[in-house]
């Protein structure tokens, strides 16, 4: 069905708020690939906070030369058939979204990912980028660094009472 003229500026207009409002913008080629598996991949994202889009490309390549820091990206790589994943809080998670995803369907492959500033990331980089930890993973080494000191303190400050209480067990084994 073709959209109106209307229908495609909201579009455009819909597709630039996502890229301002969006850490990372990854782009992926899904040809192969079938609806359900889609609606899948649409689901697991939204868990993570990421948005995946199905665009035409001509009006992705419209809102992105409708704003100054996006008109410098190639769109060349703008030809296939592309899903788009927008996420406005982490700059990982819609790289690591499409990335489990293609472990399991090789159909997905990674055309490159629109930075917040408006730079172009190849998908190599993307690639990189999404075997990286998780905010909340990260954060999770992070408590787990701090509490370490802590943890070894506890473990020789009982390690003495742990040998005095040894030697006199022994010792009242030994009375008996």
């Amino acid at each position: 069905m073709a959209l109106t003229k209307l229908k495609k500026e909201e579009v455009v207009r819909e597709v630039s708020e996502l890229l301002d409002s969006s850490k990372l913008t990854v782009i992926a080629n899904y040809q192969g690939t079938s609806v359900k598996q889609l609606q899948t991949l649409r689901k697991d994202a939204k868990d993570g906070g990421t948005k995946v889009k199905v665009l035409k490309n001509r009006l992705v390549i419209k809102a992105l030369q409708s704003q100054d820091k996006y008109k410098a990206i190639d769109t060349v790589k703008f030809n296939q058939q592309l899903i788009y994943a927008f996420n406005s809080e982490d700059e990982v998670a819609p790289a690591q979204a499409f990335a489990n995803f293609a472990k399991k369907h090789q159909s997905l492959e990674f055309v490159g990912a629109i930075s917040e500033d408006g730079q172009f990331m190849e998908a190599g980089d993307v690639k990189q980028l999404a075997a990286l930890p998780s905010k909340d993973q990260l954060r999770g080494q992070l408590v787990g660094l701090f509490s370490a000191p802590q943890r070894g303190l506890v473990t020789v400050l009982s390690g003495n009472i742990r040998g005095v209480l040894n030697v006199l067990n022994a010792r009242s084994e030994n009375i008996s």
